[in-house]
């Protein structure tokens, strides 16, 4: 059992540390404030091959696996919540897409996503379900050579941006939910004003209205009616991204917590002289270490997966306990900063607000931890 991170590992996790250390994290406060990643943030993930990290080399991507990808996402994410999430739902999109695709669609979507060129989405959750696809109201209708979709999405990632999004809908003919690639911005796609969250600012989510979208026959993702099945491992590809954003979160709650306790003085000595203090420290890094080896287990696990069940099973717990961690982590930060921790003028506020979604989103805590015991039990 080797820990050790190979050479190209170590080049990538260095690449993207230095490109979120000199480049986003400058912007990291513009981009809490405004909501929006700038496009100079894009075109440096781009440019460094962030935007296809696991994917084929053939196909534009960079051929690393996914264990480089949570390298490269953990960095990012300690700069910026917002900029790792739209790139994982990117990332997500995409993967759906290599993963089921034919020939023909994997060479039209996947090497322009890869290159920056339009950011994908990943559609399922609508204003009545969560995750259960029997309560799916969008609806596909066959029409010669088209599919004809109508409907609303909400909560969609990058719904805002130009490129492909994997959109699950039911098949007005048999009731089944099948998948789709979908060119966002087609006529009769249109949408909401981003809802306002709390965190994770960079990466706003829309209600996606769909009024008779014209999709080619071609662009139906996988078999009529399996689009469950795609939905539950993209899903859990998700949960790669989601687990290490908040692996991210905790790194810089970690550091932040570090250069605190080594700066503020009290009685002209810093304090991290105190016990109480030095606790604190102690347990975030604990946290932090106990899920940074998860998520690169998960990472490496998720480039060659062997069994899709036990994945998923895996995906769920890491990320139910990812997500708690990283509230704990960046409440202990929080701690070491006490009172001026709740001013702007210190990164942890903004580290907690983006903590406190990671339990809410991608399938609530609870839930994930049902979904493992499940796999377990049963």
């Amino acid at each position: 059992m080797d820990f050790k991170l190979t050479k190209e590992q170590e080049l990538i996790q260095k690449a993207a540390r230095d490109y979120a250390t000199n480049v986003i994290s400058p912007l990291a406060k513009q981009i809490d404030e405004e909501d929006k990643i700038p496009q100079e943030v894009w075109n440096g993930l781009a440019e460094l091959g962030f935007m296809g990290i696991p994917f084929e080399e053939e196909l534009g991507g960079g051929g690393a696996g996914y264990e480089c990808y949570v390298l490269a996402q953990e960095q990012i994410a300690r700069a910026s919540s917002g900029v790792a999430t739209a790139l994982s739902v990117h990332t997500t999109g995409l993967d759906a897409i290599a993963t089921f695709g034919t020939k023909e669609q994997k060479e039209k979507y996947i090497p322009k996503g890869c290159g920056g060129e339009g950011k994908s989405s990943f559609a399922f959750t609508e204003p009545g379900t969560g995750s259960d696809p029997k309560q799916l109201t969008t609806i596909a209708t066959r029409a010669g050579d088209y599919y004809v979709i109508n409907g609303v999405k909400r909560f969609i990632t990058n719904a805002g941006y130009e490129g492909p999004m994997v959109i699950f809908c039911k098949d007005s003919d048999t009731g089944g939910c099948s998948a789709y690639i979908l060119d966002k911005f087609s006529e009769g796609y249109s949408l909401s004003k981003p809802w306002e969250k709390i965190g994770g600012h960079g990466s706003p989510i829309f209600d996606v209205y769909l009024k008779d979208v014209k999709v080619p026959a071609g662009n139906l993702l996988g078999e009529p009616g399996k689009g469950f099945a795609i939905l539950l491992l993209g899903i859990a590809m998700g949960k790669v991204g989601t687990s290490t954003i908040a692996l991210g979160g905790m790194l810089a709650a970690y550091e932040e917590a570090l250069k605190y306790a080594k700066e503020k003085l009290h009685r002209g000595s810093p304090i991290a002289k105190f016990q109480a203090i030095q606790l604190k420290v102690a347990h975030i890094a604990a946290k932090y270490q106990s899920t940074r080896w998860m998520c690169y287990r998960l990472g490496i696990l998720a480039t060659d997966i062997k069994d899709a069940a036990q994945f998923q099973a895996e995906a769920a717990l890491l990320k139910g306990y990812a997500s708690d961690t990283a509230v704990e982590v960046a409440k202990l930060a929080m701690d070491v900063h006490a009172s001026y921790g709740l001013t702007t003028d210190y990164p942890v506020e903004r580290i907690y607000r983006d903590a406190i979604i990671a339990p809410q989103i991608e399938g609530v805590s609870d839930m994930q931890r049902i979904i493992f015991a499940a796999s377990v039990l049963n």
